[in-house]
């Protein structure tokens, strides 16, 4: 179909070459967790060929995760992304359950995780006491919300300013990393066994993993700008996942050369402590800015993307009218932000408490997280059975194996997270069952349905 044709049908024209999309998605997919996950995997890992293990596996569930939200995608185009897939498949009510735990676990979970991560480096150029980590966090939080607040044009500016300092920052620690050759004092000793369930250990390390790869399902929005999707579509996957696979294990590779495993668990800022060994302090410094930078722009990008959850909710849901609420002065979504910014500086509250403060974040989201990327996958099936004379001009190739391989994973990563993950994951799991009496108060407005 042409480009005329795709305007006139509501549809943004098919320009995006087979690179054009993978280089699309490849830049989603790395970002700021490459400089905080890689110690947190190490601490799951028993052995480096495990650890390295861990990188590879994540890349297959990576495939198989951007092979269905492919399908769904090319099925679904418009608007509203899992959200719009969970609603169709599953019913209104689960719907309304992935906006509430989007709302309150999953968006603002992330979000304070990478304020944590910025933290910990932040920490390094501007030390604030024992709970530093944390306060740099809450500052960021609250600068960027204020920052939307006062208006939307502000917050492009800054994330243009920082898109491009991830891959500038990545690339500095590889070189880095190769350069520092022979012995390093960076070196750990041999590795302390760990204790505890093996597979538990495994599956806790995969949620790590994933969290650095995430981003995978943003292959959803591709197929429809994609040239010819239905033969292009599985080429961008493939291709993107084996460069995304290929960068994350010669990255951890450098990083066990330089570190072991021991040392790679026990470093909290480890893009830093490779400039300084390769470098000298200078050099760490600015990188430790870089990241930050970068971090602040993950951080910004997600505040702006959460809050139009919130307006959608809002607008969805009578009783929550007021989160749909748009500030025609600043061209906003002010009480969205706000809500959002109380919420994530409240999980910042909690992790400062916490001995590790990452983990503690990444265990309240991951369960919830997981509960509905299983839903995601089984609505590949079901939406299969319910729709099925909708055009998919993708299709999962070797269908039903890769929806199926993906819940099996989910499932895996749910028990993992809710056992082993610690009380993080037992708060974020109890936020979620608060939303289920309300669906019966917070009935959605009939005129949406």
């Amino acid at each position: 179909m042409n480009g005329a044709s795709d305007a006139a049908m509501g549809r943004a024209p098919a320009g995006l070459s087979v690179m054009d999309a993978t280089m699309v998605l490849v830049g989603v997919v790395i970002g700021i967790g490459i400089f905080g996950f890689p110690p947190l995997v190490a601490q799951h890992a028993g052995s480096e060929a495990a650890y390295i293990a861990l990188w590879c596996a994540g890349g297959f569930v990576m495939l198989i995760g951007a092979l269905c939200y492919g399908e769904l995608g090319s099925a679904y185009p418009g608007a509203g992304g899992e959200y719009l897939y969970l609603t169709r498949a599953w019913g209104q009510r689960v719907g309304l359950m992935f906006a509430w735990a989007r709302c309150t676990v999953i968006q603002t979970g992330a979000i304070a995780v990478v304020a944590f991560i910025y933290g910990d480096y932040a920490q390094r150029l501007a030390p604030l006491g024992t709970h530093g980590p944390a306060l740099h966090a809450a500052i960021s939080v609250a600068a960027l919300t204020a920052l939307n607040v006062a208006g939307t044009r502000y917050s492009k500016r800054l994330q243009w300013t920082f898109t491009m300092l991830t891959l500038a920052a990545l690339a500095a620690v590889l070189i880095a990393s190769l350069s520092a050759t022979g012995s390093s004092p960076l070196r750990g000793g041999e590795p302390t066994p760990l204790t505890g369930n093996p597979a538990g250990l495994m599956g806790m390390g995969m949620v790590f993993v994933l969290l650095t790869y995430g981003g995978w399902n943003e292959a959803a929005y591709l197929s429809g700008e994609l040239r010819e999707p239905a033969r292009n579509m599985s080429r961008v996957l493939l291709i993107g996942t084996a460069i995304v696979t290929g960068a994350y294990v010669l990255i951890n590779l450098a990083l066990l050369q330089i570190f072991g495993l021991q040392g790679l668990r026990d470093t909290p800022a480890l893009g830093a402590d490779v400039m300084q060994l390769a470098a000298g302090p200078y050099a760490a410094a600015l990188l430790s800015l870089t990241i930050c930078a970068t971090a602040l722009s993950t951080i910004n990008g997600t505040i702006i993307t959460g809050a139009r959850v919130y307006c959608a909710l809002g607008r969805d849901v009578p009783r929550l009218r007021p989160l749909a609420a748009w500030s025609a002065r600043n061209d906003t979504p002010a009480v969205a932000l706000l809500a959002q910014g109380a919420i994530t500086l409240a999980l910042v509250a909690l992790g400062a408490f916490s001995q590790n403060s990452v983990q503690t974040m990444v265990a309240y989201t991951a369960p919830v997280f997981w509960i509905f990327m299983l839903l995601v996958a089984g609505s590949v099936w079901r939406l299969r059975r319910l729709d099925p004379d909708r055009p998919r001009p993708f299709r999962v190739p070797l269908y039903p194996l890769p929806p199926a391989l993906l819940a099996l994973a989910c499932a895996g990563l749910v028990y993992s997270s809710a056992v082993y993950a610690g009380a993080g994951a037992l708060i974020g799991l109890a936020v979620l069952a608060a939303g289920l009496p309300m669906l019966r108060l917070l009935k959605p407005d009939p005129a949406r349905r």
